[in-house]
Protein backbone atom coordinates (compact mmCIF):
# COMPACT_ATOMS: atom_id res chain seq x y z
CA UNK A 1 0.00 0.00 0.00
CA UNK A 2 1.56 3.27 -1.10
CA UNK A 3 2.16 5.51 2.02
CA UNK A 4 1.33 8.93 2.50
CA UNK A 5 3.21 11.78 0.76
CA UNK A 6 5.19 9.09 -0.89
CA UNK A 7 4.08 10.62 -4.46
CA UNK A 8 4.12 14.30 -3.33
CA UNK A 9 6.16 16.68 -5.31
CA UNK A 10 7.48 19.67 -4.18
CA UNK A 11 8.33 21.12 -7.31
CA UNK A 12 10.66 24.48 -7.35
CA UNK A 13 9.67 25.96 -4.44
CA UNK A 14 10.94 26.34 -0.99
CA UNK A 15 8.87 23.22 1.17
CA UNK A 16 8.69 23.59 4.52
CA UNK A 17 8.62 19.85 5.05
CA UNK A 18 11.22 18.63 2.34
CA UNK A 19 14.96 19.88 1.52
CA UNK A 20 16.29 20.52 -1.98
CA UNK A 21 17.15 16.82 -2.20
CA UNK A 22 13.52 15.93 -0.97
CA UNK A 23 14.24 14.43 2.14
CA UNK A 24 12.32 15.45 5.08
CA UNK A 25 13.55 18.13 7.11
CA UNK A 26 14.67 16.95 10.89
CA UNK A 27 12.20 18.74 12.68
CA UNK A 28 9.18 17.19 10.53
CA UNK A 29 10.37 13.17 10.58
CA UNK A 30 8.26 12.67 14.03
CA UNK A 31 5.04 14.11 12.03
CA UNK A 32 6.34 12.08 8.80
CA UNK A 33 6.22 9.11 10.28
CA UNK A 34 3.20 9.18 12.29
CA UNK A 35 1.13 10.61 8.83
CA UNK A 36 2.83 7.56 7.43
CA UNK A 37 0.64 5.32 9.66
CA UNK A 38 -1.89 6.22 7.90
CA UNK A 39 -3.86 5.76 4.93
CA UNK A 40 -5.80 8.10 2.94
CA UNK A 41 -9.30 6.95 4.37
CA UNK A 42 -7.78 7.39 7.54
CA UNK A 43 -6.35 10.86 7.28
CA UNK A 44 -9.84 12.07 5.26
CA UNK A 45 -11.91 10.47 8.18
CA UNK A 46 -10.10 12.86 10.87
CA UNK A 47 -10.34 16.19 8.29
CA UNK A 48 -13.73 15.69 7.68
CA UNK A 49 -14.02 15.25 12.19
CA UNK A 50 -12.69 18.42 12.69
CA UNK A 51 -14.47 19.97 9.66
CA UNK A 52 -17.28 18.75 11.49
CA UNK A 53 -16.27 20.29 14.55
CA UNK A 54 -15.77 23.62 13.31
CA UNK A 55 -19.06 23.79 12.06
CA UNK A 56 -20.40 22.40 15.06
CA UNK A 57 -18.45 24.85 17.42
CA UNK A 58 -19.53 27.78 14.56
CA UNK A 59 -15.67 28.76 13.95
CA UNK A 60 -16.68 31.37 11.02
CA UNK A 61 -15.94 33.91 9.35
CA UNK A 62 -17.26 36.58 6.89
CA UNK A 63 -16.70 37.88 3.65
CA UNK A 64 -18.43 40.33 2.13
CA UNK A 65 -19.98 41.25 -1.37
CA UNK A 66 -20.40 37.48 -1.76
CA UNK A 67 -22.96 35.64 -3.56
CA UNK A 68 -22.62 32.47 -2.16
CA UNK A 69 -23.40 33.07 1.35
CA UNK A 70 -21.60 35.29 3.84
CA UNK A 71 -20.63 33.42 6.64
CA UNK A 72 -18.13 30.18 6.24
CA UNK A 73 -16.63 27.95 7.49
CA UNK A 74 -13.10 28.75 8.47
CA UNK A 75 -10.92 26.18 6.63
CA UNK A 76 -8.17 23.77 8.34
CA UNK A 77 -5.56 21.72 7.21
CA UNK A 78 -4.71 19.18 9.55
CA UNK A 79 -1.22 18.91 8.83
CA UNK A 80 0.82 20.95 10.97
CA UNK A 81 3.32 23.50 10.12
CA UNK A 82 6.67 22.67 12.07
CA UNK A 83 9.51 25.66 13.15
CA UNK A 84 12.27 24.16 15.30
CA UNK A 85 13.58 25.71 18.59
CA UNK A 86 16.69 27.76 16.59
CA UNK A 87 14.49 29.20 13.95
CA UNK A 88 12.31 30.29 16.20
CA UNK A 89 14.34 31.97 18.36
CA UNK A 90 15.31 34.04 15.51
CA UNK A 91 11.60 34.92 14.65
CA UNK A 92 10.99 36.46 17.67
CA UNK A 93 14.25 38.60 18.42
CA UNK A 94 13.12 40.23 15.51
CA UNK A 95 9.59 40.74 15.93
CA UNK A 96 10.53 41.96 19.26
CA UNK A 97 12.36 44.18 17.96
CA UNK A 98 10.49 45.45 15.40
CA UNK A 99 7.42 46.20 17.63
CA UNK A 100 9.92 48.03 20.02
CA UNK A 101 10.65 50.67 17.50
CA UNK A 102 6.99 50.81 15.87
CA UNK A 103 5.83 51.68 19.38
CA UNK A 104 9.32 54.24 19.86
CA UNK A 105 7.80 55.61 16.41
CA UNK A 106 4.35 56.39 17.37
CA UNK A 107 5.47 58.21 20.50
CA UNK A 108 7.80 60.02 18.98
CA UNK A 109 5.44 60.65 15.80
CA UNK A 110 2.59 61.91 18.04
CA UNK A 111 5.02 63.95 20.58
CA UNK A 112 8.07 65.68 19.44
CA UNK A 113 8.47 64.14 15.90
CA UNK A 114 12.13 63.97 15.88
CA UNK A 115 12.44 61.60 13.14
CA UNK A 116 10.38 63.65 10.49
CA UNK A 117 12.98 66.97 12.08
CA UNK A 118 15.58 64.60 11.36
CA UNK A 119 14.74 63.49 7.77
CA UNK A 120 14.68 60.26 8.47
CA UNK A 121 11.09 59.55 7.13
CA UNK A 122 10.00 62.84 4.73
CA UNK A 123 7.14 65.02 6.93
CA UNK A 124 4.69 64.68 4.24
CA UNK A 125 4.47 60.87 4.15
CA UNK A 126 3.44 60.94 7.49
CA UNK A 127 1.36 64.27 7.41
CA UNK A 128 -0.56 63.36 4.47
CA UNK A 129 -1.13 60.10 5.74
CA UNK A 130 -4.86 58.75 6.29
CA UNK A 131 -4.55 57.33 9.60
CA UNK A 132 -2.49 59.97 11.00
CA UNK A 133 -4.53 61.38 13.86
CA UNK A 134 -3.86 65.20 14.58
CA UNK A 135 -6.24 65.27 17.08
CA UNK A 136 -4.10 62.96 18.95
CA UNK A 137 -0.80 64.90 18.95
CA UNK A 138 1.25 65.35 22.71
CA UNK A 139 -1.71 62.76 23.83
CA UNK A 140 -0.49 60.84 26.42
CA UNK A 141 -1.55 56.85 26.49
CA UNK A 142 -0.93 54.61 29.48
CA UNK A 143 2.66 53.13 30.21
CA UNK A 144 3.67 54.77 27.11
CA UNK A 145 2.02 51.96 25.17
CA UNK A 146 0.47 52.44 21.90
CA UNK A 147 0.51 49.06 20.18
CA UNK A 148 -0.41 46.06 22.67
CA UNK A 149 -1.28 43.44 20.28
CA UNK A 150 0.45 43.23 17.04
CA UNK A 151 0.19 40.51 14.41
CA UNK A 152 3.18 40.60 11.93
CA UNK A 153 2.91 38.82 8.49
CA UNK A 154 6.04 36.60 7.32
CA UNK A 155 6.90 35.18 4.41
CA UNK A 156 9.41 32.70 2.90
CA UNK A 157 10.68 32.92 -0.75
CA UNK A 158 12.72 30.49 -2.51
CA UNK A 159 15.93 30.60 -0.19
CA UNK A 160 13.68 30.11 2.63
CA UNK A 161 14.91 33.42 4.70
CA UNK A 162 12.10 34.88 6.83
CA UNK A 163 10.84 38.32 5.53
CA UNK A 164 8.26 40.79 6.84
CA UNK A 165 5.46 41.14 4.42
CA UNK A 166 3.30 43.17 6.41
CA UNK A 167 2.39 44.90 10.03
CA UNK A 168 -0.97 44.52 11.24
CA UNK A 169 -0.94 46.85 14.16
CA UNK A 170 -4.61 48.04 14.39
CA UNK A 171 -6.72 45.23 14.75
CA UNK A 172 -5.02 42.23 14.12
CA UNK A 173 -7.44 39.39 13.84
CA UNK A 174 -6.76 35.37 13.55
CA UNK A 175 -5.94 34.67 17.18
CA UNK A 176 -8.88 33.03 17.82
CA UNK A 177 -7.96 30.65 14.70
CA UNK A 178 -4.63 29.72 16.16
CA UNK A 179 -6.43 28.72 19.32
CA UNK A 180 -9.16 26.50 17.69
CA UNK A 181 -6.59 25.02 15.22
CA UNK A 182 -4.56 23.86 18.28
CA UNK A 183 -7.48 22.30 19.87
CA UNK A 184 -8.73 20.22 16.79
CA UNK A 185 -5.11 19.10 16.36
CA UNK A 186 -5.08 17.76 20.00
CA UNK A 187 -7.95 15.97 19.32
CA UNK A 188 -6.96 14.45 15.91
CA UNK A 189 -3.55 13.20 16.60
CA UNK A 190 -3.32 13.17 20.86
CA UNK A 191 -0.16 10.78 20.87
CA UNK A 192 2.09 12.81 18.14
CA UNK A 193 1.31 16.00 19.92
CA UNK A 194 2.19 14.76 23.19
CA UNK A 195 5.80 13.38 21.70
CA UNK A 196 6.90 15.81 19.31
CA UNK A 197 7.61 18.23 22.09
CA UNK A 198 5.33 21.33 20.98
CA UNK A 199 5.32 24.26 23.06
CA UNK A 200 2.14 25.76 24.24
CA UNK A 201 -0.15 28.73 22.94
CA UNK A 202 -3.13 27.81 24.84
CA UNK A 203 -2.16 30.71 27.36
CA UNK A 204 -2.91 34.01 24.99
CA UNK A 205 -6.02 34.58 25.97
CA UNK A 206 -4.62 34.94 29.68
CA UNK A 207 -1.56 36.97 28.35
CA UNK A 208 -3.75 39.28 26.34
CA UNK A 209 -6.38 40.07 29.77
CA UNK A 210 -2.89 40.91 31.79
CA UNK A 211 -1.77 43.24 28.88
CA UNK A 212 -5.29 44.84 29.61
CA UNK A 213 -5.29 45.18 33.15
CA UNK A 214 -1.52 46.19 32.94
CA UNK A 215 -2.17 49.28 31.04
CA UNK A 216 -5.00 50.34 33.17
CA UNK A 217 -5.42 54.64 33.53
CA UNK A 218 -2.99 55.49 36.15
CA UNK A 219 -6.10 57.55 38.20
CA UNK A 220 -8.06 54.04 38.31
CA UNK A 221 -6.97 52.70 41.81
CA UNK A 222 -7.66 49.73 41.61
CA UNK A 223 -5.80 46.46 40.47
CA UNK A 224 -8.64 44.71 39.58
CA UNK A 225 -10.14 47.25 36.38
CA UNK A 226 -13.36 46.69 34.45
CA UNK A 227 -12.52 45.57 30.91
CA UNK A 228 -14.89 45.59 27.96
CA UNK A 229 -14.05 43.97 24.45
CA UNK A 230 -16.17 46.50 21.92
CA UNK A 231 -16.94 45.02 18.88
CA UNK A 232 -19.05 46.35 15.49
CA UNK A 233 -21.53 43.32 16.05
CA UNK A 234 -23.03 40.28 15.29
CA UNK A 235 -22.02 41.23 10.99
CA UNK A 236 -18.58 42.05 11.26
CA UNK A 237 -16.59 39.52 9.33
CA UNK A 238 -14.57 38.48 12.95
CA UNK A 239 -17.16 38.36 14.95
CA UNK A 240 -16.55 34.46 16.13
CA UNK A 241 -13.04 35.73 17.12
CA UNK A 242 -14.58 38.73 19.09
CA UNK A 243 -16.75 36.74 20.75
CA UNK A 244 -14.70 33.58 21.65
CA UNK A 245 -11.89 36.05 23.26
CA UNK A 246 -14.35 37.63 25.53
CA UNK A 247 -15.22 34.17 26.42
CA UNK A 248 -11.72 33.27 27.48
CA UNK A 249 -10.66 36.46 28.86
CA UNK A 250 -13.99 36.01 31.21
CA UNK A 251 -14.69 40.06 30.07
CA UNK A 252 -18.29 41.74 28.41
CA UNK A 253 -18.55 41.84 24.79
CA UNK A 254 -19.70 45.64 23.99
CA UNK A 255 -21.47 47.04 21.20
CA UNK A 256 -21.16 50.45 20.99
CA UNK A 257 -25.16 51.29 22.10
CA UNK A 258 -24.15 49.74 25.34
CA UNK A 259 -21.60 52.46 26.32
CA UNK A 260 -22.16 56.11 27.52
CA UNK A 261 -19.83 58.67 28.43
CA UNK A 262 -20.58 60.62 31.48
CA UNK A 263 -18.60 63.57 32.98
CA UNK A 264 -15.64 62.06 30.61
CA UNK A 265 -16.04 58.57 31.71
CA UNK A 266 -17.26 55.35 30.59
CA UNK A 267 -20.18 53.17 31.20
CA UNK A 268 -21.28 50.25 30.30
CA UNK A 269 -25.37 49.74 30.47
CA UNK A 270 -26.14 46.92 32.88
CA UNK A 271 -29.45 45.72 34.42
CA UNK A 272 -28.04 46.70 38.16
CA UNK A 273 -27.33 50.02 36.43
CA UNK A 274 -24.41 52.17 35.08
CA UNK A 275 -20.60 49.95 35.46
CA UNK A 276 -17.69 52.22 34.67
CA UNK A 277 -15.04 50.48 32.34
CA UNK A 278 -11.65 51.39 32.24
CA UNK A 279 -9.82 49.38 29.59
CA UNK A 280 -11.91 48.71 26.07
CA UNK A 281 -10.33 45.89 23.95
CA UNK A 282 -11.79 47.49 20.85
CA UNK A 283 -11.96 45.65 17.41
CA UNK A 284 -13.58 48.96 15.81
CA UNK A 285 -10.96 51.04 13.29
CA UNK A 286 -10.86 54.63 14.65
CA UNK A 287 -12.77 55.75 12.03
CA UNK A 288 -15.78 54.38 13.70
CA UNK A 289 -14.74 54.62 17.22
CA UNK A 290 -15.98 57.86 18.04
CA UNK A 291 -19.36 59.59 15.74
CA UNK A 292 -18.43 63.32 17.62
CA UNK A 293 -14.78 63.08 16.34
CA UNK A 294 -14.32 61.29 13.67
CA UNK A 295 -16.87 59.75 11.09
CA UNK A 296 -20.39 61.36 12.01
CA UNK A 297 -22.28 58.73 10.45
CA UNK A 298 -20.60 55.84 12.67
CA UNK A 299 -23.26 54.10 14.45
CA UNK A 300 -20.76 51.84 15.70
CA UNK A 301 -19.13 54.26 18.31
CA UNK A 302 -19.38 55.85 21.59
CA UNK A 303 -20.05 59.60 21.68
CA UNK A 304 -17.35 61.22 23.94
CA UNK A 305 -15.01 58.17 24.20
CA UNK A 306 -12.35 60.30 22.45
CA UNK A 307 -12.56 63.15 25.24
CA UNK A 308 -12.22 59.94 27.96
CA UNK A 309 -9.25 58.66 26.61
CA UNK A 310 -7.44 62.60 26.06
CA UNK A 311 -8.81 63.01 29.90
CA UNK A 312 -6.92 59.69 30.84
CA UNK A 313 -10.08 57.51 32.15
CA UNK A 314 -10.19 55.36 29.82
CA UNK A 315 -7.55 52.97 28.01
CA UNK A 316 -8.15 51.44 24.82
CA UNK A 317 -6.25 48.44 22.92
CA UNK A 318 -4.47 49.43 20.29
CA UNK A 319 -4.31 52.72 21.19
CA UNK A 320 -6.06 55.40 18.89
CA UNK A 321 -3.68 56.26 15.48
CA UNK A 322 -1.60 52.96 15.39
CA UNK A 323 -3.00 53.15 11.98
CA UNK A 324 0.16 55.48 10.47
CA UNK A 325 2.74 52.72 11.53
CA UNK A 326 0.97 49.96 9.44
CA UNK A 327 0.36 52.26 6.38
CA UNK A 328 2.09 50.03 3.40
CA UNK A 329 4.25 53.06 2.48
CA UNK A 330 5.62 53.43 5.64
CA UNK A 331 6.52 50.05 5.53
CA UNK A 332 9.17 51.05 3.35
CA UNK A 333 10.68 53.50 6.18
CA UNK A 334 10.52 50.74 9.30
CA UNK A 335 14.27 49.25 8.78
CA UNK A 336 15.20 53.23 9.14
CA UNK A 337 12.76 52.97 11.92
CA UNK A 338 14.46 50.46 13.70
CA UNK A 339 18.12 51.50 13.05
CA UNK A 340 16.98 55.69 14.11
CA UNK A 341 14.92 54.32 17.34
CA UNK A 342 17.57 51.44 18.54
CA UNK A 343 20.83 51.59 16.27
CA UNK A 344 20.11 48.27 14.66
CA UNK A 345 19.89 46.55 11.94
CA UNK A 346 16.85 44.96 10.97
CA UNK A 347 17.15 40.99 12.24
CA UNK A 348 13.77 40.64 9.80
CA UNK A 349 14.18 42.12 6.51
CA UNK A 350 11.55 43.76 4.73
CA UNK A 351 10.74 42.61 0.75
CA UNK A 352 11.75 44.79 -1.43
CA UNK A 353 9.27 48.33 -1.83
CA UNK A 354 8.93 50.75 -4.36
CA UNK A 355 7.21 53.87 -3.39
CA UNK A 356 4.87 55.15 -6.51
CA UNK A 357 5.04 58.77 -4.91
CA UNK A 358 8.85 58.77 -5.46
CA UNK A 359 9.09 59.95 -9.48
CA UNK A 360 11.70 57.27 -10.26
CA UNK A 361 10.13 54.75 -8.61
CA UNK A 362 6.96 55.65 -10.18
CA UNK A 363 8.11 55.10 -13.52
CA UNK A 364 9.51 51.56 -12.45
CA UNK A 365 6.69 50.53 -11.62
CA UNK A 366 4.08 51.92 -14.43
CA UNK A 367 6.75 50.56 -16.76
CA UNK A 368 6.59 47.19 -15.02
CA UNK A 369 3.20 46.32 -13.81
CA UNK A 370 2.90 43.44 -15.48
CA UNK A 371 5.49 41.97 -13.44
CA UNK A 372 4.67 43.53 -9.66
CA UNK A 373 2.49 43.14 -7.24
CA UNK A 374 0.59 46.26 -6.51
CA UNK A 375 -0.34 47.21 -3.04
CA UNK A 376 -2.63 49.71 -1.97
CA UNK A 377 -1.70 51.46 1.29
CA UNK A 378 -3.98 51.38 3.45
CA UNK A 379 -6.80 48.39 2.28
CA UNK A 380 -5.95 44.55 4.27
CA UNK A 381 -7.58 41.15 3.43
CA UNK A 382 -6.26 41.02 0.14
CA UNK A 383 -8.00 43.79 -1.39
CA UNK A 384 -6.77 46.75 -3.16
CA UNK A 385 -4.18 44.61 -4.77
CA UNK A 386 -2.72 43.89 -8.19
CA UNK A 387 -1.30 40.78 -9.24
CA UNK A 388 0.61 41.84 -11.84
CA UNK A 389 1.70 38.86 -13.73
CA UNK A 390 -1.87 37.27 -13.21
CA UNK A 391 -3.54 40.48 -13.93
CA UNK A 392 -5.96 40.82 -16.65
CA UNK A 393 -5.18 43.74 -19.09
CA UNK A 394 -7.80 45.45 -17.73
CA UNK A 395 -6.86 45.38 -14.52
CA UNK A 396 -3.26 46.36 -15.31
CA UNK A 397 -4.95 49.72 -16.66
CA UNK A 398 -7.28 50.82 -13.83
CA UNK A 399 -4.23 50.13 -11.38
CA UNK A 400 -2.11 52.61 -14.02
CA UNK A 401 -4.68 55.12 -13.63
CA UNK A 402 -5.58 55.12 -10.16
CA UNK A 403 -1.77 55.18 -9.29
CA UNK A 404 -1.15 58.15 -11.72
CA UNK A 405 -4.10 60.15 -9.87
CA UNK A 406 -2.72 59.22 -6.61
CA UNK A 407 0.43 57.80 -6.03
CA UNK A 408 0.72 58.28 -2.37
CA UNK A 409 -1.70 55.10 -2.00
CA UNK A 410 0.45 52.66 -3.74
CA UNK A 411 3.71 50.76 -2.95
CA UNK A 412 5.04 47.94 -6.06
CA UNK A 413 6.33 44.96 -4.82
CA UNK A 414 8.20 42.10 -6.64
CA UNK A 415 5.94 38.86 -6.49
CA UNK A 416 7.54 36.97 -3.96
CA UNK A 417 6.85 32.74 -4.60
CA UNK A 418 5.82 31.71 -0.85
CA UNK A 419 7.38 28.88 0.57
CA UNK A 420 5.01 25.91 0.33
CA UNK A 421 3.79 23.06 2.70
CA UNK A 422 1.92 19.62 1.81
CA UNK A 423 -1.74 20.26 2.54
CA UNK A 424 -4.75 18.04 1.72
CA UNK A 425 -6.02 18.04 -1.79
CA UNK A 426 -8.86 16.18 -2.14
CA UNK A 427 -7.73 12.90 -1.62
CA UNK A 428 -3.83 13.14 -1.52
CA UNK A 429 -1.07 15.95 0.19
CA UNK A 430 -0.31 18.80 -3.24
CA UNK A 431 2.00 21.94 -2.11
CA UNK A 432 0.30 25.38 -1.17
CA UNK A 433 1.80 28.41 -0.51
CA UNK A 434 1.82 29.84 3.29
CA UNK A 435 2.09 32.22 5.05
CA UNK A 436 3.09 32.58 9.15
CA UNK A 437 1.43 35.49 11.27
CA UNK A 438 2.65 35.68 14.89
CA UNK A 439 1.17 37.36 17.20
CA UNK A 440 3.32 39.77 19.83
CA UNK A 441 1.82 41.03 23.40
CA UNK A 442 3.35 44.41 24.48
CA UNK A 443 2.48 44.75 28.23
CA UNK A 444 4.78 44.78 31.13
CA UNK A 445 6.66 42.63 29.17
CA UNK A 446 6.88 42.14 25.39
CA UNK A 447 5.72 38.39 24.70
CA UNK A 448 5.48 36.59 21.02
CA UNK A 449 3.06 33.34 21.41
CA UNK A 450 4.56 30.50 20.04
CA UNK A 451 3.22 29.44 16.78
CA UNK A 452 0.94 31.51 15.13
CA UNK A 453 -1.50 31.50 12.39
CA UNK A 454 -0.32 29.60 9.43
CA UNK A 455 -2.37 30.94 6.49
CA UNK A 456 -2.54 28.43 3.17
CA UNK A 457 -3.70 29.53 -0.16
CA UNK A 458 -5.67 26.69 -1.09
CA UNK A 459 -6.28 27.30 -4.44
CA UNK A 460 -3.27 26.02 -6.62
CA UNK A 461 -1.07 27.74 -7.59
CA UNK A 462 -2.67 31.14 -5.98
CA UNK A 463 -0.07 33.69 -3.83
CA UNK A 464 -3.15 34.77 -1.83
CA UNK A 465 -3.72 33.74 1.41
CA UNK A 466 -6.25 35.36 3.31
CA UNK A 467 -9.64 34.01 3.91
CA UNK A 468 -11.64 36.11 2.26
CA UNK A 469 -9.97 35.11 -0.68
CA UNK A 470 -10.21 31.48 -0.73
CA UNK A 471 -7.20 30.85 2.27
CA UNK A 472 -7.63 28.63 5.00
CA UNK A 473 -4.88 28.27 8.09
CA UNK A 474 -2.94 25.67 9.40
CA UNK A 475 -1.61 24.95 13.24
CA UNK A 476 1.91 26.30 13.73
CA UNK A 477 3.79 24.15 15.59
CA UNK A 478 7.23 25.43 17.62
CA UNK A 479 9.46 23.28 19.21
CA UNK A 480 11.06 23.05 22.14
CA UNK A 481 13.95 21.57 20.38
CA UNK A 482 15.29 21.38 17.22
CA UNK A 483 14.01 18.29 15.94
Amino acid sequence: MPMLLDSYDKENFFDEMFDEEAAVRPHYRKVLERMQRLDAGDYHRRQTAVDLAFMRGGVTFTVYNDNQGTERIFPFDLMPRVIPAAEWERVEKGLIQRIQALNMFLHDIYHEQKILRDRVIPPHYILGAKHFRREFMNCNVAKDIYVHICGTDLIRGRDGEYLVLEDNLRCPSGASYMLENRAALKRAFPNLFQSAGVRGVDNYAADLRKVLNYVTPDNIGSDKPNVVLLTPGVYNSAYFEHAFLARQMGIPIVEGRDLLVRDLKVYMRTTAGLMPVDVIYRRIDDDFLDPSVFRPDSLLGVPGLVNAYRAGNVSLANSIGTGIADDKVIYYFVPRIIKYYLGEDPILPNVDTYLASEPQDRKYILENLEKLVVKSANEAGGYGMLMGPWATQEEIEDFRKNIIANPRNFIGQPPISLSRHPTWVGDDFEGRHVDLRPYILFGEKIKVTPGGLTRVALRKGSLVVNSSQGGGSKDTWVLHDNE
